[in-house]
């Protein structure tokens, strides 16, 4: 196939038709226009091939494409490979085996606030307050911090959306001051032999040195930015998914060993996670476009994964699938070090729900508002929860 060069608009990613319905437009154009151009997102690669090739090919496709800095996902190896040894540790299995009692306990009493019977917005009735609980529990955080995060995450959504870049960078600022005030209180509070993952990271260091003010705040600002929005996303798609498939929810309370390949799938399925941004660093074909040195590239992950050459039907729910293929939480260097943190999390929130719950539907009548780019599920679902 002869390579493309072009700057004209392919698409628009911020058309009202697009952000009604973010994968049945983003199907649209895998199908169309797999290699897309837009003045907003510059090129957006749609097919899983295409996403594959540049998340395996750090070389080629960069990930420092912020001048904020971003510790360690905004960079690439070698300096990536000392910050990435330092922060994995953080989610093993026994730091994330001392954190599941903490998680069961917050989210069982969560659940147990729902009304026994009738109706709920669940987005702003648990899938924020859930998120932001279980990003404070981990991190050892004031739950006074809960409220503030929800409210910043809405503000960021929307100036990310609106590409309004000096909204963007106060928001950014105002979230530096919150991981600030934290990193102050756990020292005075005795960081030197504290627990919490806050206090570990203060007595953390990287190439024989303790880590900066700047890179504790870029790492935790990483973690938790992603946590909040991707999280709640995820609790309000597993949700709706089950709410609409009613004998899954049967079968998921007999088996509830298949609820972790559950989940992956139906987030396979309907993405809490859009995209990824790179930067290109060395002349490139992909897809049949030339990309040059410079060129902002979006990964859309939300197409990738359902991408029919690799799936067949994208829609299809099937457990037998290769958990390999699932680009969910990324692939290469730069696969999510927080995967194993988020499946437990995602695992007892739905264990829970289940266990506490005789059925989960949808209100007659009031359908879900679906959230618009860069946010992924829905901004509004009204469900209802039938208590056991």
């Amino acid at each position: 196939m002869a390579t493309i060069r072009h700057e004209v608009q392919d698409w628009d990613p911020r058309a009202p038709e697009v952000l009604r319905d973010q994968v049945a437009a983003y199907d649209g154009m895998r199908r169309r226009c797999p290699v897309a151009h837009s003045d907003y997102l510059q090129w957006s690669l749609f097919r899983h091939e295409d996403v594959l090739a540049a998340v395996l090919d750090h070389e080629t496709f960069g990930n420092q494409v912020s001048a904020h800095p971003a510790v360690p996902n905004g960079m690439d190896p070698p300096r990536h490979t000392p910050y990435r040894a330092l922060i994995e540790p953080y989610f093993d299995r026994p730091r994330l085996a001392a954190h599941e009692p903490v998680c069961r306990q917050l989210v069982a009493r969560l659940v147990d606030a729902l009304p026994r019977a009738g109706e709920l917005e669940w987005m702003e009735g648990f899938a924020h307050e859930c998120a932001a609980q279980m990003l404070c529990a981990f991190m050892g955080w004031s739950s006074a911090l809960h409220e503030p995060l929800r409210a910043w995450n809405r503000r960021n959504q929307a100036a990310t959306l609106a590409g309004d870049r000096t909204a963007m960078a106060a928001i950014a600022l105002e979230f530096d001051g919150h991981i600030r005030a934290q990193l102050s209180l756990h020292r005075a509070a005795g960081a030197a032999t504290g627990t919490d993952v806050t206090s570990r990271l203060l007595r953390d260091t990287v190439d024989g040195r303790p880590l900066t003010d700047e890179e504790l705040v870029s790492i935790a600002r990483n973690w938790t930015v992603g946590e909040l929005g991707t999280m709640a996303a995820a609790i309000g798609i597993l949700a709706d998914f089950l709410a609409t498939h009613r004998e899954l929810q049967q079968t998921l309370r007999r088996q509830p060993r298949l609820v972790p390949a559950a989940i992956d799938e139906i987030l396979r399925i309907r993405a809490p996670l859009i995209a990824n941004r790179r930067v290109v660093r060395r002349p490139v074909d992909i897809g049949g476009a030339a990309l040059e040195p410079g060129d902002r590239v979006t990964l859309v992950w939300a197409s990738a994964n359902r991408d029919e050459r690799v799936f067949g039907d994208p829609d299809e729910f099937r457990l037998d699938r290769d958990p390999a293929l699932n680009l969910l939480y990324g692939a290469g260097v730069h696969v999510c070090p927080g995967a194993p943190l988020a499946r437990l999390q995602l695992r007892i929130v739905l264990q829970t729900l289940l266990a506490n719950s005789r059925g989960i539907a949808r209100v007659e009548g009031r359908a879900p508002v679906k959230a618009r780019y860069p946010a992924g599920g829905y901004s509004a679902l009204p469900l209802r929860i039938d208590r056991a």
